[in-house]
């Protein structure tokens, strides 16, 4: 599948579609296609975070806000686990186009030339192992939105595992990039309006029990993830935050890697709601997300019950190897 992917990627003229809200990751495996094969544009439908477009501002990556899919021979869509993550674009997206994921798969790319590795800690991975099939040379530029993606999506290698460290080590070794020039491309000064939404989240926090396993959940008006790095900091091993906006929900979730190796994995926890409701959520074993059209309040409390639904899980596993 690499081979065949890297193959399709030749074609000249193509558009790289990254989810809504796009992270490094997204952005940096995108961008790495795009230099590397060359001919290709960035589109990022839904916007990218404040984190990728620090790092896009100093690498000089173009991020294109209003795209014709039509007006192209290749549509390829990266680290998107699902269409509606693209928004109302997912509609313009042609059978055949490229989907480059490594997200627990939910079935929803059919008809789509799909390349996934639910394994691999990062997007950015999988790209790397294409762009090399390829026999395609990976300047310093794609290699620093390369590993930029890595370690965000690692959070800052908590989350990495040896195949991850070595395709990290390979690019910083080929390219002649210290890890210091990695941490200072993604680093970003954390804004008043950020620390404000953080300590409001921690304010309005709920959280439940099962042993010493604790799951906790909030709301707040934005900075969905650093809260919930907040609450983990507080104590959490689970902690779920949300925000409202209008009729539409989104909801940030991370785990210790402690609780993740205790048997919990939030892409599953996620997956599971949004297959029984409206809304749209996937991710890894200790950060995924889930949005839609609904009420926050309502959904938060139905992560906690599932979440709490897993914590009794592994309690009753533990007590079982006792007996």
């Amino acid at each position: 599948m690499i081979e065949e992917t890297a193959e399709l990627l030749r074609a000249g003229n193509k558009v790289i579609l990254v989810h809504g809200n796009a992270d490094m990751d997204a952005v940096g495996s995108a961008f790495a296609l795009s230099v590397c094969f060359p001919g290709g544009d960035i589109y990022a439908p839904e916007g990218i975070d404040r984190v990728a477009g620090i790092a896009a501002e100093k690498l000089g990556i173009s991020v294109l806000e209003e795209c014709d899919l039509g007006a192209y021979d290749l549509v390829v869509v990266v680290d998107t686990s699902s269409p509606e993550q693209l928004g109302p674009a997912a509609l313009s997206i042609p059978a055949g186009s490229v989907v480059i994921d490594h997200h627990m798969p939910t079935g929803k790319w059919e008809g789509m030339h799909f390349l996934c590795d639910s394994s691999r800690t990062s997007c950015c991975e999988i790209v790397k192992d294409v762009i090399e099939s390829a026999g395609a040379a990976i300047p310093k530029s794609a290699a620093m939105a390369l590993l930029g993606g890595m370690l965000t999506d690692s959070g800052h290698f908590q989350y990495a595992n040896p195949a991850m460290m070595r395709a990290f080590a390979d690019l910083l070794q080929d390219c002649g990039i210290h890890v210091d020039e990695v941490f200072s491309l993604t680093r970003a000064q954390t804004t008043a309006s950020e620390r404000i939404a953080v300590m409001k989240a921690v304010g309005r926090a709920k959280f439940d029990l099962i042993g010493d396993m604790i799951v906790s959940v909030s709301y707040g008006g934005s900075f969905e993830a650093s809260s919930c790095r907040a609450l983990m900091v507080a104590g959490a091993d689970v902690a779920f935050v949300g925000s409202q906006r209008d009729d539409e929900f989104r909801i940030s979730a991370r785990a210790t890697q402690d609780i993740v190796r205790r048997g919990i994995h939030l892409g599953n926890i996620v997956n599971g709601i949004s297959g029984e409701t409206s809304a749209d959520g996937g991710g890894h074993g200790g950060a995924a997300g889930i949005s839609g059209t609904g009420d926050v309040e309502a959904m938060l409390h139905i992560c906690m019950q599932r979440t709490m639904e897993e914590f009794r899980a592994i309690k009753r596993a533990q007590q079982d190897k006792v007996t």
